[in-house]
C-alpha cells in the first residue's frame, strides 16, 4: 500500500498553498478533496486582499498584513510553474465608511473621489482611499492546482474523508467513502466541512455568500467599498458586486431577489452599471468559526493538524498560512505566534 508524508484533506486554496510549499521542503504530499479541486469558497470568493486592518480582527493583523507582503512573490510562482495568468492588481480600494468604520477612521483625511474615479464623483460622501490589493480566485485556484501536480503533489477528487485513522494514540491516515489512504501526518483544511471528519468535531460552519459579475469594461479601477454593496472590477473588464453574509446552511443557490437587490445597490453607485451585461451570479460558502477566527495548529492527536476557518480572509490568508502550517509539519518553529488560533480553544 502506497503511503505519503502528508495527507492535505480539501483542495481549495488553502490546501493547495499548503501541499505546494510542503512539496518544497521535500515531502511526498497527497490531497485528497471532496469534490473538484478549487471549487468551492475558493472559486466563489471575491478575491480582495482586505489587509488595511477595519474588517481584519485584531488578533488576525499580523497574519493578514505578512501575507499581503508575500503575495506578489506567491502569484509570481505559480504563474511561473503553471503557466496561467493570475489577475493580481494593486489599484487599492476606495471605502466608503459604515458608521462603526468612520469612527475608526476618525482623524484620517478622506480623498476627492473623483480624482481616484470619475465615474463616482457624483457621490457626495466621506471616501477614504486603501492601499489593498486584489486577485482573481477562479484563476488563482486553477494555478494552485497546476502547479501543485507540476511539482508532484498527487491529488485525489471526489473522495470524502470521513475519518482520521488514529493507531498507537496518532494519526496513520485517513478514510475516504470509497477507500483509505496511510500518511504520518493529516491536515484538516476542509473549510466549512472541517468539522465533518471525525474524531474532532471542529465548530466550523457555512456562511452563505451571494454575488454576481457583469460585464462593464473600464467603468472603474478600483475596488468600491460600500456599507451596502461592493465592486471588484477585473482586468478582462467583469465588475464583481457581492456580497451577503447569510446563515443558511449548505445551501448554495442564489435568490433573485436578493441579487436583485445586490444590483440595483451597485447602480446606485455607479449608474452606468445599469447598461451592463449581467454575466452570471453564484454562491459560495464561507467557513466561519464561532469567534471568526481560523482554526491552525496541532489537534490533541498527534500527527493530526488543522488549517480551516478562515471566514473571508481564505484566499488573503492562503501563502502566510502555508508556510506556517508547513513550519509545522515539518518541525520548525512559525514566525508567528498562533496559540490565539488553536483548535483547544473550543475543547469546553
Amino acid at each position: 500500500m502506497k503511503t505519503w508524508d502528508v495527507i492535505v484533506v480539501g483542495g481549495g486554496i488553502i490546501g493547495l498553498s499548503l501541499a505546494i510549499e510542503l512539496k518544497k521542503r521535500g515531502t511526498q504530499v497527497l490531497v485528497v478533496e471532496r469534490g473538484e479541486p478549487g471549487r468551492e469558497a475558493s472559486y466563489a470568493a471575491a478575491g480582495m486582499l482586505a489587509a488595511c486592518g477595519l474588517e481584519t480582527p485584531a488578533e488576525m493583523q499580523p497574519l493578514a498584513t505578512a501575507s499581503a507582503r508575500i503575495y506578489p512573490e506567491f502569484v509570481h510562482e505559480l504563474e511561473d510553474e503553471s503557466g496561467i495568468k493570475i489577475d493580481l492588481r494593486d489599484r487599492g480600494t476606495l471605502l466608503f465608511p459604515t458608521a462603526e468604520e468612520a469612527n475608526q477612521l476618525a482623524g484620517s483625511a478622506p480623498v476627492e473621489v473623483g480624482k481616484f474615479e470619475p465615474a463616482l464623483e457624483h457621490l457626495s460622501q466621506a471616501a477614504f482611499y486603501f492601499k489593498e490589493g486584489t486577485v482573481d480566485p477562479r484563476a488563482l485556484g486553477t494555478a494552485a492546482l497546476k502547479a501543485a501536480k507540476h511539482r508532484g503533489v498527487d491529488i485525489s477528487s471526489g473522495s470524502q474523508v470521513k475519518e482520521v485513522v488514529v493507531e498507537n494514540g496518532r494519526a496513520s491516515g485517513v478514510v475516504t467513502d470509497k477507500t483509505s489512504y496511510a500518511a504520518g501526518t493529516v491536515v484538516n483544511c476542509c473549510g466549512a466541512w472541517a468539522g465533518h471528519v471525525s474524531p474532532i468535531q471542529f465548530p466550523t460552519r457555512p456562511v452563505r455568500g451571494q454575488m454576481l459579475a457583469v460585464a462593464a469594461p473600464k467603468l472603474i479601477q478600483h475596488v468600491v467599498r460600500t456599507p451596502d454593496v461592493y465592486l471588484v472590477p477585473r482586468s478582462d473588464g467583469r465588475i464583481l458586486i457581492g456580497s451577503t453574509l447569510e446563515e443558511a446552511g449548505y445551501d448554495k443557490r442564489t435568490d433573485p431577489a436578493v441579487i436583485q437587490r445586490m444590483y440595483r445597490a451597485a447602480i446606485r453607485i455607479l449608474p452606468a452599471l445599469g447598461q451592463a451585461r449581467v454575466l452570471e451570479d453564484w454562491a459560495g460558502l464561507r467557513p466561519g468559526t464561532p469567534d471568526n477566527l481560523p482554526i491552525l495548529g496541532a489537534t490533541k492527536i498527534p500527527g493530526y493538524l488543522v488549517a480551516a476557518g478562515h471566514f473571508r480572509d481564505g484566499i488573503l490568508l492562503a501563502p502566510v498560512t502555508a508556510h506556517l502550517m508547513a513550519d509545522i509539519v515539518t518541525g520548525i518553529k512559525p514566525d508567528f505566534g498562533i496559540s490565539q488560533f488553536s483548535p483547544a480553544r473550543f475543547r469546553a
